[in-house]
């Protein structure tokens, strides 16, 4: 018997004792895990999915795949290059079983993408309702006196002089430039 399931954005042809590598996953070597999306089983085609199906099976390491080069050269006469490396993390798992029903029901783990683990790991804890402690008055406010005195401001006029020099009175310009006169055309000779 075979199943197709789905997991990590792709979908897998399985048989019991297949050998797979998956898109990382929240598991440590040895442990039992259990694939929920499935879409087929046999000749059973879900609808997207296959009701009370599963496929279980044991996670063998977490690996890291071959590493690909991202190379990219950039304009003509510019000398920019870059390379870029990356190696994907996956988890080799060999396939146990294959339920067709009743995978609801078996107590495996399921098998979670390693992303997502922080949001479904911390369980929600309702805290009690804490006791109202009595509000502490203020303090009286302060005197205006304890306050340091503004200092005293200048009057508009005499800061604004203060602060900018004398303004000119008449911009002197300068002549234009004299244009060379134009020459007359001379007299027809005669």
């Amino acid at each position: 018997m075979f199943a197709v399931m789905k997991t990590g954005g792709k979908q897998y042809r399985v048989q019991p004792g297949d050998v797979l590598r998956v898109e990382k996953l929240a598991a440590d070597a040895g442990e039992m895990i259990q694939f929920n999306e499935v879409l087929m089983v046999g000749s059973t085609v879900g609808a997207p999915m296959v009701a009370g199906a599963g496929v279980q099976a044991e996670v063998i390491d977490q690996i890291k795949g071959p590493k690909t080069i991202n190379f990219v050269k950039r304009r003509r006469k510019h000398s920019s290059k870059r390379t870029k490396g990356h190696r994907q993390k996956l988890t080799l798992v060999r396939i146990k079983d294959i339920l067709e029903k009743g995978a609801d029901k078996s107590g495996v783990k399921a098998a979670i993408g390693a992303g997502s683990v922080p949001y479904v790991a911390t369980p929600v804890v309702e805290a009690a309702p804490a006791e109202k402690k009595p509000v502490a008055k203020k303090a009286a406010a302060k005197p205006a006196a304890a306050k340091k005195p503004a200092p005293a401001k200048k009057p508009a006029a005499a800061k604004a002089s203060a602060e900018k020099p004398a303004a000119k009175t008449a911009a002197a310009k300068k002549p234009a430039a004299k244009k060379p006169a134009a020459k007359k055309p001379a007299a027809d000779k005669e």
